[in-house]
């Protein structure tokens, strides 16, 4: 009795959005609020026979629907999460509410060479070896996640996707302070919020047991407004956008940060192929205008950033995949891992003290994954590096020049919901004076999903 009670507690607060009060039988809302029930995404449809079979039949329809909308706009890709087990959804199927999650645990332990940050950045190796940073023993829960997905089916706007998840990574480290991954509402081939940059492409990257994965890849949040679209019997996708931008750049005396005016415009064209689109290139570009004061002149000025990208995923056959990403530009720093905030956007002219100058950057990274039992047990590893180019010479000798990034692992998931995996990174930096340091990590993960 107490149970039942406190789950009509929780029921009510899910529901108090809509301005309810929920009945203990059957979830009822008063007064042109649809029946909500509790459905099991596992549920498959039966044929109705008679009344008491029909509303049985209803209510599996209910839940057909629900796992049809929750199947349809599920995202895959580099750290994205599964489906939740559970979905509330009404009798009539305009609206369901899904709420998930998953416990993600990893230990790592760093030898001959430890990187100074929780996950496993080529840019953050320390150049000098001290006692303190040979060897370094980690455990993190951080990454777990939450999240709540809501899909809509309205007449007039067709179907509506609403979502927000979070982790746990947003104070400092091992803090667990809970940090706002993603918040954005999609309809209509528009997304709004915030979200992962249109500049990334989920599916190039394979599953890490680091959770930032290759130094060449280019997982990143932004605040933004996008639109993307599929034509051609969605074979071809287009995207573009209007992103909060993120400066990353190093000042001297004759210049200063001021608050930036323009947006980042990322745009992609994507060609998919196979029978489920498994496979596919993309193209893309982003396009930025930086904006700074200078001192000297008194007077504000921009430089201009782009950046182009090759990216997809080959599937070779039903047990092998390929994915790949190279991306090439100016001024592009928050766009290639290995370089977000390392204020290499652009850097002093060390030819001339009164400009400024915006660093030409690349990077590229390609893996394989063998599949032995699908969706059970593989395989993968691959091979990553960025760098920073000279343009009249360099700011330091210390600047960063190159960052590499190479990586093996091995997952099992002896049941839907649980995944055990070990991996092994190994990653260098080099410097502008040619100065070089190494650092490795094996971890061990065990992740469960509600």
């Amino acid at each position: 009795m107490k149970k039942s009670r406190l789950l009509i507690v929780v029921m009510y607060l899910v529901l108090c959005a809509y301005g309810a009060s929920a009945q203990r039988r059957g979830w009822r809302i008063e007064r042109h609020r649809p029946t909500i029930y509790m459905i099991a995404v596992e549920q498959t449809d039966s044929v109705a026979r008679c009344p008491m079979q029909q509303a049985v039949a209803r209510k599996n329809m209910a839940a057909a629907g629900a796992r049809q909308d929750f199947e349809q706009t599920l995202r895959t890709g580099f750290q994205q999460a599964h489906n939740p087990q559970f979905v509330f959804a009404t009798k009539d199927n305009k609206f369901a509410l899904g709420i998930g999650g998953y416990i993600n645990l990893r230990a790592s332990y760093d030898l001959k060479g430890a990187v100074d940050n929780i996950d496993f950045i080529p840019y953050d190796i320390p150049m000098q070896e001290t006692y303190a940073n040979r060897q370094r023993l980690m455990m993190d829960a951080t990454t777990s996640r939450l999240f709540t997905k809501a899909v809509i089916n309205s007449r007039s706007l067709g179907r509506v996707v609403a979502y927000v998840d979070m982790d746990f990574r947003g104070g400092e480290e091992f803090s667990y302070t809970p940090r706002l991954r993603s918040a954005y509402v999609s309809l209509l081939g528009f997304t709004a919020g915030r979200d992962i940059t249109t500049f990334c492409d989920l599916q190039a990257a394979p599953l890490t047991v680091d959770f930032q994965g290759p130094n060449a890849y280019n997982l990143r949040f932004a605040t933004m407004l996008r639109y993307e679209v599929d034509f051609l019997q969605d074979y071809f996708t287009f995207g573009v956008a209007a992103e909060m931008p993120t400066v990353s750049g190093t000042y001297d005396d004759n210049f200063r940060p001021i608050s930036q005016r323009v947006p980042d415009v990322p745009v992609y064209l994507q060609v998919a192929w196979g029978e489920n689109r498994q496979s596919h290139f993309r193209a893309s570009g982003v396009f930025r205008n930086m904006y700074m004061h200078n001192a000297a002149t008194g007077k504000n000025t921009s430089l201009f950033g782009w950046g182009v990208q090759a990216s997809g995923r080959l599937e070779t056959c039903p047990f092998f995949t390929i994915f790949f990403n190279g991306v090439y530009g100016e001024g592009i720093a928050p766009y290639i891992q290995d370089l977000a905030g390392s204020g290499l956007d652009f850097t002093p002219n060390p030819e001339n003290a009164m400009r400024i100058q915006t660093m030409p950057m690349w990077a590229w990274q390609a893996a394989g994954q063998l599949s032995f039992v699908p969706s059970k047990f593989w395989i993968s590893g691959g091979y990553s590096t960025a760098r920073v180019e000279k343009h009249n010479g360099y700011y330091a000798e210390t600047e960063y020049k190159r960052g590499n990034y190479m990586f093996g692992n091995i997952f099992y998931q002896p049941t839907p919901n649980c995944r055990i995996a070990a991996e092994y990174l190994h990653g260098s930096r080099r410097d502008m004076n040619s100065l070089k340091s190494e650092a490795n990590r094996v971890s061990l993960m065990i992740q469960y999903n509600f």
